[in-house]
């Protein structure tokens, strides 16, 4: 099967880290995986190719953003590839019905935003997928879509050779109400005894200037005089091939998930890129969801008591960690390999 991906290709956020995976993994499989686009030496471990009627399905990848083609462009596009074989990935649950969390964290700011999502939708396919094995919408299909790459996985190190005690790799994205909440409190009960702290990604250092603009000044809520108080250093998003490199110059990396996911129970590409890096990942999601992914053992890496006291013995006991790290790449390599990802891809489009 030849397989079209067309989505916002970004160098240091989104899915393409999936989709450089999905196009070695297809190549393995006798499959061609490949992503709307000229060829770009930032995105070079990945099949490219503006043909679009050389392709059996399309499949477009949505994350929070309604239009980020042109008009032309995609006019074209949906003349060259039937609307039977076209489908949606709808990453960030924006085919939802409103949702608002606690006053907080949400999909669409009115109906009306959500009556455009849907329109644009109608638009390019019949069929919805997301990525999480509980739909909340009855048209949705169940499609977990990210997975894991044991040929990925980074060589162990010695401790004594790491940059950090404590990484966060994440943008600054709906995340502070949960940080400012849980972790920097654990975080400050423990700095003394804890070394180099580092949080990597964009917007730690304040909202882009478009935030305002379009009411979202809340998505990029962060307070730099607390992250100074506790030295956490802060460091700009790197680019997506050095993701899992950069989570492994930390002992301990902690992961945390927007609102939104977590409560759509949504995977995403960081689930799984956290466990090829040479680190204790430390999760903060629900600890049922921790075991649906990770299996049994993931619970143990679950931050749902005593976030401090985790760190410390994390960091405190790095073998026993490391045991437990080492079952949960085994189920995941069982599980949710992209070789499994793909065939089940396949499956969903034929059907």
């Amino acid at each position: 099967m030849k397989v079209l991906f067309v989505t916002d290709r970004r160098v240091d956020a989104g899915s393409v880290q999936a989709l450089a995976n999905y196009s070695r993994a297809g190549d393995k499989l006798g499959h061609t995986m490949a992503v709307y686009g000229s060829p770009d030496p930032r995105f070079g471990d990945m099949h490219v190719s503006t043909d679009v009627t050389a392709f059996d399905y399309l499949v477009f990848v949505f994350e929070s953003k309604l239009r980020w083609m042109s008009g032309l462009q995609l006019a074209r596009i949906l003349a060259g590839v039937p609307r039977h074989r076209r489908a949606i990935l709808d990453a960030d649950g924006m085919y939802n019905r409103p949702i608002v969390l606690d006053g907080y964290d949400h999909n669409h700011v009115s109906e009306r935003d959500h009556g455009e999502w849907l329109a644009y939708y109608t638009e390019l396919a019949d069929r919805i997928f997301q990525p999480t094995l509980a739909p909340r919408e009855a048209t949705v299909e169940p499609l977990l879509f990210y997975g894991y790459d044991p040929e990925s996985v980074m060589p162990e190190q010695p401790t004594s050779e790491k940059a950090f005690d404590v990484l966060h790799v994440a943008h600054n994205w709906w995340r502070w109400r949960e940080l400012s909440r849980r972790l920097l409190p654990a975080l400050e009960e423990i700095r003394p005894r804890v070394g180099p702290i580092a949080f990597v990604g964009a917007w730690w250092e304040g909202a882009p200037s478009w935030a305002g603009a379009l009411g979202l000044e809340a998505a990029f809520a962060v307070d730099g005089a607390r992250l100074r108080q506790l030295a956490i250093d802060l460091r700009p998003p790197v680019p997506y091939r050095d993701v899992i490199a950069t989570m492994s110059a930390g002992r301990v990396n902690i992961m945390t998930q927007r609102p939104l996911l977590r409560y759509l129970q949504f995977v995403t590409s960081k689930y799984f890129e956290i466990f090829t890096a040479d680190t204790t990942p430390l999760i903060m999601i629900d600890p049922d969801q921790a075991e649906l992914v990770y299996g049994p053992a993931g619970r143990a890496l679950t931050l749902a008591g005593r976030i401090g006291d985790r760190v410390l013995d994390a960091l405190a006991r790095p073998a026993r960690y490391r045991e437990i790290v080492e079952t949960v790449r085994g189920y995941l390599s069982i599980r949710h390999s992209y070789r499994q990802r793909v065939l089940e891809l396949v499956r969903a489009l034929e059907r």
